[in-house]
Order: C-alpha cells, then sequence, then structure tokens
C-alpha cells in the first residue's frame, strides 16, 4: 500500500497534469466532450492546478496534518459527487467519450480520497501511544 505523503503525491501529479493539459488544450477537450465552450475546461484546469499546489504542500509536511488531508479527501469525495450529478443530468449533452472520461476521473478521483482515508487512519493509529 503507498504511503499516505506518497498518495498525496500521486494526487498532486495527476491534478497537476490534468490540470495543464485543460488548460493548454482547452478548445480540443471540449470537442472531446462533444462541447462548443472551452472556457468550462480552462476554468476547472485552473482548479485543478490550485488544489494540486496545495496537495503537493500537504505531501511534503512532516508530519502530514491531519486536517489537511481530510479536506483534501472532502474535496476529492465531493468531485466524485458532482462527477455522478453531472452524469445523471446532463450525460445526453456530452459524446460517449466524454461521459466515459467522466466516470473514469470519477474513479480515480474516488480512489484517491479511499487511500488518502486509510493512510490517514494508518498515520494517526501509528502515532498513539
Amino acid at each position: 500500500m503507498l504511503s499516505l505523503k506518497n498518495t498525496l503525491l500521486l494526487n498532486a501529479l495527476s491534478s497537476g497534469m490534468t490540470g495543464i493539459i485543460l488548460i493548454c488544450f482547452a478548445r480540443p477537450a471540449a470537442e472531446l466532450f462533444g462541447q462548443v465552450q472551452a472556457a468550462p475546461f480552462s476554468g476547472v484546469g485552473v482548479f485543478l492546478l490550485v488544489f494540486a499546489l496545495y496537495v503537493f504542500r500537504a505531501s511534503r509536511r512532516t508530519p502530514v496534518r491531519s486536517n489537511e488531508v481530510r479536506l483534501i479527501t472532502a474535496l476529492d469525495l465531493s468531485w466524485v459527487v458532482a462527477s455522478v450529478v453531472l452524469l445523471l443530468w446532463i450525460s445526453d449533452q456530452l459524446s460517449i467519450v466524454g461521459n466515459v472520461l467522466v466516470a473514469a476521473v470519477a474513479g480515480w478521483v474516488g480512489l484517491m480520497a479511499v487511500l488518502q482515508w486509510r493512510g490517514l487512519r494508518v498515520a494517526i493509529a501509528n502515532r498513539q501511544p
């Protein structure tokens, strides 16, 4: 199992890379999702880049701060819930590829949340006398 620090680092790297891709390639991303407007993709990219920087900073702390991990995990779970809502309400407005990508990213983000939650439990248990 990945350590909590390494899970956070993986989360930061995957979020940051996705953010950079969405910022640099907003128009092609919009087209891939069957959308005309590229601005929402750029906006999500900026959010992900800021989120990635926060998660990276949290991953470098020694010891990792429990409250930061809880916040990061809550944000990840919020992403998953928002993705499910998106798929339930507007899946017919997205391309098949867009629907698959939303579901796949939600799965990845959900996995990050689970690994962070488990890692935090282990970290807390190891600190107790």
